[in-house]
């Protein structure tokens, strides 16, 4: 039985650790070398036969779009610190300073192994008829159409620009990708500098002529340089080199601003001239074109990466094709839940039978959807509110909303602003509900609005009933089918009644005197659980069975894991899934003796955060405390924004988390990594020919306890599948 099977595995033995002061930082590990780790991980997917072929190098892609957003978020942060000579230690016990020289160094192994998987990859490519062309491979054929394509297609976007005096250096945005260029010129050989933005407008592969069954692609910059004399007429291109650059793009909003809207539009715009906080450029630059280039961007040497290889490899997403589809994931469509179909697709009435959770993307994300556009169309129904941190650019969500404040409906939207990435288009969506009538809120400066509510009032004879909907992830059609996530559906009370409690605090900043089921961050959340994790210790020493099972993105906050260190010491049995980054050392003895942490990177995102406690009887069990929640255990989520947690009490749910949605992920072992005390995950191998079960293909396969109608939920499913 392998180690990375949590649910039948016993815990392994605790190492010792004798160098280790447990009362000491050395307790923790650093959030930022940890997330440098997982995204190791997702690199490492790119290399797994396991994993069709152009869904690993859409992995190498994420690898490469998730450490551009580390640099531009969590190094720019760090790099201000430093400057200002903030030396405040990290729970670990590194400054600011010292984690930017192991991030470095990290960092920049993680993107030399990047170009070596992309030559792996490109030759496996190349087998399966996939070409990445270079100039050098180009026919006269090629050369013609290319032409064609240039003209019609490039040329008339390009802004080929001289470097000199006469000739500001241009603004390069985040993530901006250019040539730069020493050229001479024919008549008199006099040297130009010029540089050439490559617009982002542009598709980065443009596709060639090719057989049938074959795909060949050029990179927009081969195609530029093939047209330097188009650009830049009588002169002769004698060397060039690509770079890119990363900008600082956290937002600075000022504390007093009276207009929030108006603020963020104006940060939004300081973002895109943030410091440059990393500049990659192909090898073989002239030095003197280069220290151009760094001088006018203001970049320090250790901030500049040379790569032999491919700039800007986010984009080789582009290349992930559907028309090859032997490559890719089988297709999946999510099911709709047996119980909605049962009433003829009422949302109402499905969920006024009882409590319904839908586990995301296995069951459609358009229950969501049609919930609330049930909502705006129902006469009966007389007020909506929702909160919106991230959502997608045409939002049936919105559209749903908007309907419902055109049709006379009462409609609150909780718009957070400050949801990173997606301000702008957040501002967008604010605009067009308040042209459609529907009062929108921005929450609290000082907090982000992270929690994930809907409430739909309906009047149903003499009463108005509340409908709620309860998310662990963002209301995003587009997100939601990759992204796992659970929606608990209710029409409880006190769960309906918690909800609106929440809106009154969003809107009018009134904190919730008394809340049934829900615990709400910053007030309540983590006191709850560094209670409930207290109360399951207490349970060890009386001698009960206790367990905790927990499943987040992230476990960082330092009192949560003192409490589990806790709690382990007392006899606590903790398993942890945590996908991303985990500050806590597992099985060290006297420490940790009873925690162990695994990570799954699979085909799907897993995003819920689940938390589990025996209650003194043990895992699974119908008499344990089980909670779903917005919130991963990082110092941000408890504090400085607005969470749920919140506590399930309908029996089938509970069942459902517990023995089918927990259950699974403890019992993964194709997708699974386990961390050892010292901070590394490993995946434990799998004997040739040996089942080895996979969580995302058991839940593709088997439906959801509480969704499913009238066929019944007397058996949780058998934790196996098909095999290949």
């Amino acid at each position: 039985m392998t180690q990375a099977d949590f649910l039948e595995a016993p815990f392994p033995p605790a190492t010792d650790l004798p160098e280790l002061d447990t009362s000491g930082p050395g307790r923790f590990f650093n959030r930022e070398l940890s997330w440098l780790d997982f995204n190791w991980r997702v690199l490492e997917e790119a290399e797994n036969p396991r994993v069709p072929l152009l869904e690993r190098l859409r992995f190498l892609s994420i690898s490469a779009t998730n450490l551009d957003e580390f640099y531009t978020v969590r190094v720019a942060g760090l790099r201000e610190l430093a400057q200002a000579g903030n030396t405040t230690a990290a729970a670990d016990g590194l400054t600011p300073a010292e984690q930017l020289v192991l991030i470095n160094e990290d960092a920049r192994k993680l993107m030399l192994s990047q170009q070596r998987v992309l030559v792996d990859l490109m030759t496996e490519m190349d087998a399966q008829n996939i070409m990445l062309e270079r100039t050098a491979d180009l026919t006269e054929d090629d050369l013609k159409y290319l032409e064609s394509v240039f003209l019609n297609q490039v040329f008339a976007v390009l802004s080929p620009l001289a470097i000199d005096p006469a000739h500001p250096f241009p603004f390069i945005p985040n993530t901006g990708y250019a040539l730069a260029l020493q050229l001479e010129r024919t008549r008199d050989k006099r040297p130009l500098q010029a540089l050439l933005p490559i617009p982002g407008q542009i598709d980065r592969f443009v596709s060639l002529p090719a057989p049938d069954g074959c795909l060949r692609y050029l990179p927009l910059e081969d195609l530029l340089i093939i047209n330097i004399p188009n650009l830049f007429p009588g002169y002769k291109l004698k060397a060039h080199f690509e770079f890119r650059v990363l900008r600082d793009s956290d937002l600075e909003v000022e504390d007093e601003a009276e207009d929030l809207v108006r603020e963020f539009e104006v940060a939004l715009k300081r973002r895109r001239r943030g410091e440059v906080v990393r500049l990659t450029h192909s090898a073989g630059a002239p030095e003197k074109l280069k220290s151009v280039v760094m001088r006018e961007l203001c970049v320090r040497p250790q901030d500049v990466i040379e790569l032999d290889g491919m700039l800007g490899i986010a984009d080789l997403s582009k290349l992930v094709t559907d028309a090859r589809p032997d490559l890719l994931w089988p297709s999946f469509t999510p099911r709709i839940p047996e119980r909605v179909s049962d009433h003829d697709g009422d949302m109402f009435a499905a969920i006024r039978q009882k409590d319904m959770l839908l586990h995301h993307p296995y069951e459609t994300f358009d229950m969501v959807v049609r919930f609330l556009a049930q909502a705006a169309r129902d006469p009966d129904v007389v007020a909506i509110k929702q909160t919106l941190y991230r959502t997608s650019r045409d939002s049936p969500i919105v559209e749903a909303l908007c309907e419902a404040a055109e049709d006379g409906k009462s409609v609150t939207a909780l718009v957070e602003l400050k949801a990173r990435f997606d301000e702008a288009a957040n501002i967008r969506q604010s605009r067009r509900l308040e042209r459609a009538g529907a009062h929108v809120v921005y929450g609290f400066l000082d907090l982000k609005t992270h929690a994930k509510i809907s409430t739909v009032v309906r009047r149903e004879g003499d009463q108005l009933v509340t409908y709620t909907h309860y998310g662990t992830g963002n209301y995003h059609p587009i997100t939601a089918r990759i992204y796992t996530d659970l929606s608990l559906f209710t029409c409880d009370q006190n769960l309906g009644r918690d909800a609106t409690k929440v809106f009154n605090f969003l809107s009018g900043y009134a904190p919730p005197e008394k809340l049934d089921n829900l615990a709400i961050s910053p007030i309540t959340l983590k006191p709850r659980l560094l209670e409930l994790i207290a109360a399951e210790a207490d349970h060890a020493r009386n001698g009960k069975p206790a367990a905790i099972w927990a499943k987040m993105n992230a476990l960082i906050d330092a009192e949560v894991i003192d409490a589990l260190y806790a709690a382990s010491q007392a006899g606590v049995e903790i398993s942890l899934v945590i996908r991303g980054i985990c500050g806590l050392r597992p099985g060290v003895i006297g420490l940790s003796d009873n925690i162990r942490v695994k990570s799954i990177i699979g085909r799907f995102l897993e995003h819920s955060r689940i938390v589990c406690f025996g209650n003194g009887h043990g895992l699974p069990h119908k008499k344990a405390r089980v909670f779903m929640s917005s919130a991963d255990w990082m110092g941000r989520n408890l504090n400085r924004r607005v969470e749920t947690l919140v506590e399930i009490e309908n029996p089938t749910v509970k069942a459902q988390i517990t023995s089918q949605v927990m259950a699974a992920n403890l019992a993964d072992v194709a997708q699974s990594w386990v961390m050892g005390p010292e901070g590394k995950f490993t995946r434990p191998a799998v004997p040739e020919g040996t089942f080895a079960f996979n969580c995302h293909r058991f839940f593709m396969e088997n439906p959801s306890l509480s969704g499913r109608g009238s066929a019944g939920a007397s058996d949780v499913p058998k934790l196996t599948h098909t095999e290949d």
